[in-house]
Parts: C-alpha cells; structure tokens; sequence
C-alpha cells in the first residue's frame, strides 16, 4: 500500500505538462552547461594568447619589411612585435581613426603612411590627439615630423568589416587594404603603433597603450552558466517535491472527510 501510495503521488510527472516541463528544463540545463564549456574553453585561448603577447613584447624591435610583406596579412603570431620603419611621412595621405576615447575624452587617431626606402610605405597610427570633431574636418591635425624619420612601435594587424571603410579620408577600423586603394604606392599589410618617433614631433600625440594582459571575464561566466544550469535542475526538483506535497495533503484530505461527517451525524 505505502509504494502504492509513493507511485501515486509522482503520476502526475507523467502527464503532458510535466514532461514537457522536464524537458524544457535539461534543454535549459544542457545549454548552460555548453555554454560554461565553452567560457572555459575561451579562458584557455585567452592565457595561450596572452602568453604570445608578453613574448613579443619582450622581443627585440627587428625591421618592419622583416615581418611585414605588401598586401599580406599580419600573422597572429607577430601581433605586438616591436619593429623599426625609417622613411618620410606622406601627412597629405593621413587618415583619421574615428570615435577613439581616452579616459572618457572623446578623441582620433592620426594614420599616416611612411614612405620607406624599398618603395613600400607602412601604415603607422602615430597615436591619440583630443578632437570633438568625428574626424571628416582635418585642416588643424598635428603635423609628422619633416625629412627621415625612425619609427619604433609595435605590428598590428588589420581589421576586416565594413567599418573599415574610409571615407573623407576617415575610418572607424584601420584595414591596410583599404587605406592603399588611396594611395599612389603598395603598402605592408597591418599597420605600426608608434611608440617613438626619431626625430620627435613638434606637438606629439598621445602613444598607444599597452595591450590588456588580464585573463577576462571567462573563468566567472563559466561560473555563473554552470550556476544557472544547476539552479534549473534544483528549481525543477523544487516544484516537483511542492506538487507532490500539495497532492498528498489533498489526499488525505479526502480520506479524512467520511470521518468528519460520521462525527457530525452522530452529534
């Protein structure tokens, strides 16, 4: 009679509501457990990435046309590789990098190609100057040094997307491949942030910052999927213990009421 009475009081897990119900809740659970797999998964590319970046910060700055070809892409091993780029400045070619902020100021950076002496130019975003304007205005950009300058910064490679785009002389992304349809010689693929410029400019901008060596968000939001996918597994347990206790009070209820009313009759 008692597993009689356990089995009735779990019947209704067999009903359309419920099992649809269950269902719903391991899709939900298997989901957020993928998804913590996969934050997990991103933590350890981020480390082996950031792994890659202290060495080539560490490097010794070598030639740009060592690392750099015309119309290649940069490899994703030689990001933030120190080189070395010496030429002249073609500031009638600068371009201007859109919508760049630095500690909540509104601000652009300067794009320049350098002329070096293997008839390639190379890219080089000189750094950050304050500017409210968007950038499409460009009568009172600070000047690149005149005559043979050195350049010392480190390789990025180009963006892709149609932010990229430029127009008015003005991009929102940096893409070396658009940039040399403007231009009347090749370019390097990638681009250089300047570090330092030999001779120094007579108003020099803001240099580019270091890159963010911390291990991001990954490890907490796989916390917090596998969190939310052991919370539905429990809240699904949780309403299933609360109906089965509203069943058998109404259970015994019922078996309590005859009882009830051969007390009433005898009185």
């Amino acid at each position: 009679m008692a597993v009689e009475a356990s089995l009735d009081s779990v019947k209704f897990l067999f009903t359309r509501r419920w099992i649809l119900f269950a269902l719903g809740v391991v899709v939900l659970a298997l989901a957020c457990y993928r998804l913590g797999v996969w934050q997990f998964h991103r933590l350890a590319e981020r480390k082996a990435e950031n792994v890659v970046t202290v060495h080539n910060l560490h490097a010794n700055p070598v030639p740009v046309g060592s690392l750099l070809d015309a119309g290649r892409p940069v490899p994703a091993s030689e990001e933030w590789r120190p080189v070395t780029a010496t030429g002249r400045y073609d500031a009638q070619h600068t371009v201007v990098l859109r919508y760049q902020t630095r500690n909540g100021q509104a601000g652009i950076d300067l794009i320049t190609p350098l002329m070096t002496s293997s008839g390639t130019a190379v890219l080089v975003d000189r750094g950050w100057v304050p500017s409210q304007n968007t950038g499409t205005t460009q009568a009172h950009l600070p000047q690149p040094p005149s005559g043979t300058v050195k350049v010392t910064g480190w390789v990025q490679p180009s963006a892709t997307g149609s932010a990229t785009v430029v127009t008015d002389r003005s991009t929102r992304l940096i893409s070396s491949a658009r940039i040399a349809k403007l231009v009347p010689y090749p370019l390097y693929g990638g681009y250089i942030q300047a570090l330092t410029e030999s001779p120094a400019p007579a108003h020099p901008p803001l240099r580019a910052e270091q890159p963010d060596l911390s291990n991001g968000p990954h490890f907490f939001y796989g916390i917090q999927w596998w969190f939310f996918s052991a919370l539905s597994v429990f809240g699904f347990g949780y309403l299933v213990w609360d109906e089965r206790k509203k069943l058998r009070a109404g259970t015994t209820e019922d078996d309590e009421a005859p009882d009830r009313v051969s007390e009433e009759s005898r009185t």
